[in-house]
């Protein structure tokens, strides 16, 4: 499986230009210098500190480029690879460090009576006096706002009938300290369809977050976890199951290409998409279809990170078997791409990027607009004042 390591790719690279073509980021701002220079090329030049690509910088992995390259070349990976040797010798700005962290920051926030109340109110006086602009942070953003009760900590008071099925959830940190509300919706899927949710306390961050800000042997550090704990699973023959689209590609993905032992590779035999797998009990006839219609227009923005992982749409075909109709925005990258969109200097190109997408919510055609993606609905909400929902929420009032 070496071969599927992201740095034994670069040398099937064409220079075709076919990245570039498909680079949002390129799209947006003329300093980048595009995604083959700065992955390709300079992984086979060793990049080192004397010899700087200072255009990395803008590179928001994506993914576009992976997707459109023709020789399977991982572009992307690439050029987080080549990040991580330029923080070997650069520092990280403090901004940079706060946005890599968010569950770090959360699980100190936990730790204070009312700290979620208490942060909440913090982040909206500091947006409102400059704090985040001074530190780094985009000051036109709202941060994520903490739930009053971590996912985790509210799921044993969820009622769940014992059942020989059984599946762990993979929260990842959005959804365990900001939306707990999609943890819940994917347990009622869940449970409708006979299966019993588990949780694994043990579980770390994807590590998506670290990656794309340069600490790649932390990100490590929580593959090695995650992949360890994946593997448990897998020995009692119970999947790992998670509704966030970049968590997923992470655990099936971007560990191998990234480090490349082959635990990586068996782990994510073991690790679906929320959809993903709702649909493999379809194919099987186990899915349960005894579910009210769905009488409802929904937009979907299909996040990057779910395009990057060639499963098509199942939350579309889902949803349409309940009656909804399904449209696809079909308007590119919405921009935010995780962390990317929250630095100050990326706030513009972020928005830029976004422009088609948000123009497309605003036509109103729609009851509402659904989104797997955490850090996209963000974006679409930012950009349109109109809140989107993950499709299991949809799903959820089905049932």
């Amino acid at each position: 499986m070496s071969d599927t390591k992201a740095i034994f790719t670069g040398d099937r690279c064409l220079s075709c230009t076919s990245c570039m073509a498909n680079c949002p980021v390129m799209a947006a701002i003329k300093d980048y210098r595009g995604p083959k220079l700065v992955g390709p090329a300079h992984g086979r030049m060793h990049f080192s500190q004397e010899d700087v690509e200072e255009s990395l910088n803008y590179c928001s992995n994506c993914k576009s480029c992976d997707r459109a390259c023709p020789s399977g070349v991982a572009v992307s990976t690439l050029n987080m690879l080549q990040r991580a040797e330029y923080y070997k010798n650069h520092p990280h700005l403090r901004s940079e460090d706060m946005l890599a962290h968010g569950e770090r920051m959360a699980n100190l926030i936990r730790k204070i009576p009312f700290g979620a109340t208490f942060s909440n109110l913090g982040m909206s006086i500091g947006k409102a006096l400059g704090v985040f602009s001074a530190l780094g942070i985009a000051g036109e953003r709202n941060m994520p706002a903490y739930a009053a009760t971590p996912f985790k900590d509210a799921f044993s008071s969820i009622k769940q009938t014992s059942s020989a099925k059984k599946v762990v959830l993979f929260t990842g940190c959005f959804i365990n300290d900001n939306e707990p509300q999609v943890g819940n919706a994917f347990v009622k899927v869940m449970n409708a369809n006979g299966y019993e949710v588990l949780i694994d306390r043990r579980f770390k961050c994807c590590g998506s977050p670290l990656v794309v800000t340069g600490f790649l042997d932390e990100a490590h550090q929580h593959a090695d976890n995650n992949v360890a704990r994946i593997l448990d699973w897998k020995r009692q023959g119970i999947p790992v199951v998670t509704p966030c689209t970049s968590c997923s590609l992470m655990l099936k993905e971007e560990y191998h290409e990234l480090f490349g032992d082959d635990k990586f590779h068996e782990a994510a035999t073991n690790v679906y998409d929320a959809f993903e797998f709702l649909e493999m009990l379809q194919e099987h006839g186990e899915f349960n279809d005894n579910f009210k219609t769905l009488n409802q227009r929904l937009l979907y923005h299909v996040p990057c990170h779910l395009k990057s992982q060639a499963i098509g749409l199942p939350a579309q075909d889902i949803l349409e078997e309940a009656g909804a109709k399904v449209n696809l925005a079909d308007a590119g990258c919405c921009g935010i791409s995780g962390n990317y969109g929250f630095r100050k200097d990326k706030y513009e190109i972020s928005m830029k990027i976004g422009a088609k997408l948000f123009e497309r919510v605003k036509q109103h055609d729609f009851d509402k607009v659904i989104c797997d993606c955490g850090t996209c609905r963000m974006q679409i909400h930012h950009g349109t004042d109109i809140k989107p929902v993950h499709p299991i929420e949809i799903l959820a009032q089905a049932y």
